[in-house]
C-alpha cells in the first residue's frame, strides 16, 4: 500500500492554505523582454517602440479607424488582449482568463474582435468578442486548432487557417510533427463554414483584399513546416504568397522575391506586404520590390492608410537561469530555468544542461534557486552531456555523455530505422557534486543515456538503442555492473520513483509517445497517458505521489512559423502517479519541457 491510511486521512482534511508546489520548466523562446512590439513608417523609418514597458507582447493589429492597437501580452500572467492608442498610451486590458487568448482581428466596423482562445476545451478555437461589453462567444470548435483569423471588410465572413483534418504526422526521420493547414471561411454566426485550399499540405495566414472577393494567403510543402519553424531556417526554400478567389477558390500565384515568406497583407495599388524570415534581408519587404523594417520580425499590421507599420519582433536578450511564469493552478509555482533540470536532494542548488552554442559541446550547469548564479560543473572536450541526474544523498550526478545528434544537431539527424539512434553510441558517465571522479559506468557500443539512480543509490535504469536496432530499458548494479533488461520498447526518459517502487518512462507505440510505468523487476507494466499525442519530459513529485510531464495533447495554437519552437507545443501538466487527477499548468503556443520538481518540502498538494 503507497499511503497509510493516516495520511490518506491527513490529505483529505487539508483545507488551509500552504505553500506552493515549485516546479521548473524549460522554454526554448521567449522570455520576458525577448520579444517587443514597434511602430514604423511602412519604409522602415522612424521605428520606435510602441509601450514603454515592454514584456512578452506580440501580434499587433491596428484597428479600422488606425487610433488604437489591439495586441498580446504575457504581462500578467497567460496570454490576453490588450488595447493601446497608436501613440502608446491608454494600456487597457480586454480579456482576462487563465487560457490562451490571442491572434486578434478587427471587424470592419471596428467595434467587435475575432480572435483564438483555448478557454472551451484547451485547442485553439475561434472568438468573437464585443468590445465595448467584453463578452465573448465561441466561433468554432472541435479537437484541432484555428488559427490566424482575418474579417472581411464587408463584414460578411471571417477566414482562418486550421489543421482541423490533419493527423499530425511525423516529420522525416524525425519526432517532431508537421503541420498540415489549409484555409477556410466562415460566416460570423458560425453558418458557412467551407475549405478553399487543397488539403495536404500548408497555407496560412488569409488576409482579405479590399473588396473582399478574395484572399491572400502564403503556402508551402508539409515538410517545410519542420524547417522554417526555426528562428532561422537552415534549408530555406521559397514559400508562396497566393491569391485565392472566394467565389470559385481558384488559386494563383502572386509574384513576391524569393525566400521563406510569410504574413501577407494586400496593400493599396495591388501591392502586398509580407515577412521575410530567412537570409540576411529578413524583415519587411513589398511586392513591388521596396523594404520595410528589417529585423526578426513574425507579424506586421499596417495602418488604415498604409502609412504606417506596427509589428513584433525577436530582441537581443541574455537568457537568465531563474525566472519565474505563469501557472494556471496556484497549487503549482513554475520557474523558467535550462535544458533537463534535476535538483540537489534539499533542493539548495540544481543542474542542468548547458546549450551547445559556437562549436562547443554541452556541459553540465549549476545554478541556486532564486538567483542568476550558475557557473559550468563539468564539460567534456568532444561529447554533449545530456540530462544529468542528481544522486538520492547528493554526492554524485549521473548523466548520459555522446554525440547525441537528435538533440544538439537541429534537424540534421534523421532516424529512419532503429539502428540510426545509436547515434555513434553514448555512455552513462558518473563525477562527485564537485565535477571531480569521471567515471563511465556503461561500455559498448550502443547509445546509452537518461540514467536514474534508485533511491538506495546502489542501481540506475537507463535507456539504450543498440546497433541491430533492439533497446529499451536496462538497470545496472553500479558496483557489481551486472545489467538487467526490464523492457524492449521504443523506450525514453526513464525515472525511478522516490519510494523505489516504480520506474517511469515514454515509450513510442503506434505513432504516438505516451508515459508508462513498470516494476523494477519488469513487471506490472502499466499505460498512464493515451492523449494520441507526445507525452514526455517526466520528472516525479519528491513524494513519488504525482509526476510533472509535458504533452502537446492540446495541439498546435499557431502556425509553426511563429513560434520559432522546434515544437509549438510542450503544456505542462500533473497527474497522479497512477494516471489519474490530470491537471494543467501551462497553456501557450511556446515550446515547454523537461520539467523538475524542487524538493522544498513535503508535497503537500490535494490528494
Amino acid at each position: 500500500m503507497r499511503v497509510s491510511l493516516c495520511a490518506a486521512l491527513a490529505g483529505l482534511m487539508f483545507l488551509g492554505p500552504s505553500r506552493p508546489e515549485s516546479i521548473v520548466i524549460t522554454r526554448v523562446f521567449p522570455q520576458p523582454g525577448q520579444l517587443g512590439i514597434f511602430v514604423a513608417d511602412a519604409d522602415g523609418s522612424h521605428e520606435h517602440p510602441l509601450i514603454s514597458t515592454p514584456d512578452i507582447d506580440y501580434d499587433p493589429t491596428w484597428s479600422p479607424d488606425g487610433k488604437s492597437i489591439v495586441f498580446t501580452s504575457e504581462r500578467n500572467g497567460s496570454a490576453d488582449l490588450y488595447r493601446i492608442q497608436a501613440d502608446g498610451s491608454g494600456l487597457e486590458r480586454l480579456t482576462d482568463s487563465p487560457a490562451y487568448d490571442d491572434q486578434a482581428a478587427f471587424a470592419p466596423d471596428g467595434k467587435r474582435l475575432v480572435f483564438v482562445s483555448t478557454r472551451g476545451d484547451g485547442t485553439a478555437d475561434l472568438y468573437t468578442m464585443d468590445i465595448a461589453s467584453r463578452s465573448p462567444k465561441q466561433l468554432t470548435s472541435g479537437a484541432a486548432g484555428d488559427f490566424r483569423p482575418s474579417w472581411s471588410p464587408d463584414g460578411q465572413w471571417i477566414a482562418f487557417s486550421s489543421d482541423r483534418t490533419s493527423d499530425f504526422p511525423f516529420s522525416n526521420g524525425r519526432w517532431e510533427r508537421l503541420q498540415i493547414a489549409d484555409v477556410y471561411v466562415i460566416h460570423p454566426d458560425g453558418s458557412g463554414l467551407k475549405r478553399l485550399t487543397p488539403h495536404g499540405d500548408f497555407c496560412g495566414s488569409p488576409k482579405w483584399t479590399a473588396d473582399s472577393k478574395r484572399i491572400v494567403a502564403y503556402c508551402m510543402g508539409r515538410e517545410q513546416t519542420l524547417d522554417n519553424r526555426l528562428a532561422k531556417p537552415e534549408r530555406a526554400e521559397d514559400t508562396r504568397v497566393v491569391s485565392i478567389e472566394l467565389a470559385t477558390g481558384k488559386i494563383a500565384d502572386l509574384t513576391v522575391g524569393h525566400g521563406v515568406n510569410f504574413n501577407p497583407s494586400p496593400l493599396a495599388g495591388g501591392v502586398v506586404g509580407y515577412i521575410r524570415r530567412d537570409g540576411t534581408d529578413r524583415g519587411i519587404q513589398y511586392s513591388d520590390g521596396k523594404r520595410g523594417p528589417a529585423g526578426e520580425i513574425r507579424t506586421a499590421s499596417w495602418s488604415p492608410d498604409g502609412k504606417q507599420v506596427v509589428f513584433h519582433k525577436r530582441l537581443q536578450f541574455v537568457r537568465k537561469p531563474w525566472v519565474k511564469t505563469f501557472s494556471r493552478d496556484s497549487r503549482y509555482e513554475l520557474t523558467l530555468v535550462g535544458f533537463t533540470p534535476s535538483f540537489s536532494p534539499r533542493g539548495d542548488a540544481f543542474t542542468f544542461g548547458g546549450f551547445a552554442t559556437n562549436g562547443s559541446v554541452a556541459g553540465i550547469m549549476i545554478g541556486v534557486p532564486g538567483t542568476d548564479s550558475m557557473r559550468l560543473l563539468y564539460r567534456d572536450s568532444t561529447r554533449n552531456i545530456l540530462a544529468p541526474q542528481w544522486s538520492p544523498n547528493g554526492d554524485k550526478i549521473i548523466f548520459g555523455i555522446g554525440t547525441f545528434n537528435a538533440f544538439f544537431n537541429g534537424f540534421h539527424g534523421t532516424f529512419h530505422k532503429p539502428e540510426d539512434r545509436v547515434e555513434g553510441g553514448a555512455r552513462v558517465a558518473m563525477i562527485n557534486a564537485d565535477g571531480s571522479g569521471y567515471r563511465e559506468l556503461t561500455s559498448g557500443a550502443s547509445n546509452s543515456a537518461f540514467p536514474s539512480m534508485s533511491p538506495d543509490g546502489r542501481r540506475f535504469v537507463y535507456r539504450t538503442f543498440d546497433p541491430d536496432g533492439s533497446g529499451g530499458l536496462r538497470i545496472m548494479d553500479i558496483e557489481t555492473k551486472a545489467i538487467t533488461p526490464i523492457a524492449s520498447g521504443y523506450d525514453n526518459f526513464p525515472l525511478w520513483s522516490p519510494r523505489g517502487d516504480l520506474i517511469m518512462f515514454s515509450r513510442q507505440q503506434d505513432g504516438y509517445y505516451e508515459i508508462c510505468t513498470i516494476k523494477p523487476d519488469g513487471t506490472g507494466l502499466k499505460q498512464l497517458t493515451h492523449s494520441h499525442g507526445n507525452d514526455a519530459h517526466m520528472a516525479w513529485s519528491p513524494d513519488g505521489e504525482y509526476i510533472v510531464f509535458a504533452s502537446s495533447r492540446k495541439g498546435y495554437k499557431d502556425e509553426v512559423i511563429y513560434t520559432d519552437a522546434p515544437q509549438p507545443y510542450g503544456d505542462i501538466f500533473v497527474m497522479r502517479f497512477d494516471g489519474s487527477d490530470v491537471r494543467q499548468l501551462t497553456d501557450n503556443q511556446w515550446e515547454e519541457g523537461t520539467p523538475g520538481w524542487q524538493p522544498m518540502r513535503k508535497s503537500t498538494a490535494a490528494r
